[in-house]
């Protein structure tokens, strides 16, 4: 079967799943051996559709987030297109499974899926209420609403989303200041927060503690899930320990 993987965690799932691909996207940077070395089809809102027809694929596999409806339509007219919506982690979990039997690897993701599962299960509730405003670009600020993947990881570790609109609205300092958040994550994708901003939102919310997190941990479903586990024990061991 020839794949082209429009989404980069689903890339990367593919890898360890052991199915090749024969296109990614430039934002497909994990593994770093497919990046270096795999054809790319430009970018997840903007794939060359030309360049996806020449190498003929099989399936194509996409995100309901991530991809747009017209160029989903034009994939579909010379290939099967598999469309994933992916917005808690029980319909992540589902989204691999439905991959591993359209690849026939279906041995593979049961033994995932169960590494998964065992890995986030002690993990539920561990965060004890922390009140978070998860931030995912700067100018204009946007955050990580409900109706979201990440909404749902952060609710599952245990922290209350400070923001209740849907989706990623746009929040400005005043509704930040009135949020009165306990934390506030910097993701460090889409936009990529460094330390330097740190002062900046310190400065909104005097009394939160101001960090910057990994975003494939919150965002990325799939294979990246099984290291996300350790990272998370580790944040939130380091938040617990910060309260006392």
């Amino acid at each position: 079967m020839r794949v082209v993987s429009l989404v980069p965690s689903l890339t990367e799932l593919l890898y360890h799943l052991g199915v090749d691909v024969v296109g990614i996207t430039k934002f497909c940077v994990h593994p770093e051996e497919w990046y270096r070395t795999k054809p790319r089809v430009g970018g997840t809102k903007n794939p060359d559709i030309n360049r996806i027809k020449e190498l003929k694929p099989d399936l194509i596999l996409a995100n309901k987030e991530e991809n747009r409806k017209e160029d989903v339509e034009q994939l579909r007219q010379f290939s099967q297109v598999l469309v994933t919506n992916i917005t808690t982690i029980n319909d992540a979990l589902e989204a691999i499974r439905l991959i591993g039997r359209v690849c026939n690897v279906v041995q593979a993701v049961e033994k995932l899926v169960h590494s998964i599962i065992e890995l986030w299960k002690p993990l539920q509730g561990s965060a004890d209420g922390a009140r978070v405003l998860y931030l995912i670009w700067r100018k204009p600020y946007m955050a990580a609403g409900t109706d979201t993947y990440i909404h749902h990881v952060l609710q599952h570790l245990g922290f209350s989303n400070a923001v209740n609109q849907s989706r990623y609205p746009v929040v400005d300092e005043k509704s930040i200041r009135l949020m009165n958040p306990e934390l506030i994550f910097l993701s460090s994708e889409p936009y990529p927060f460094r330390e330097k901003h740190l002062a900046e939102f310190q400065g909104m919310a005097p009394t939160a503690h101001v960090r910057l997190v990994d975003g494939e941990a919150f965002s990325w479903y799939g294979y990246r899930m099984i290291p996300a586990a350790s990272y998370f024990y580790l944040l939130i061991h380091d938040i617990n320990e910060m309260k006392r």
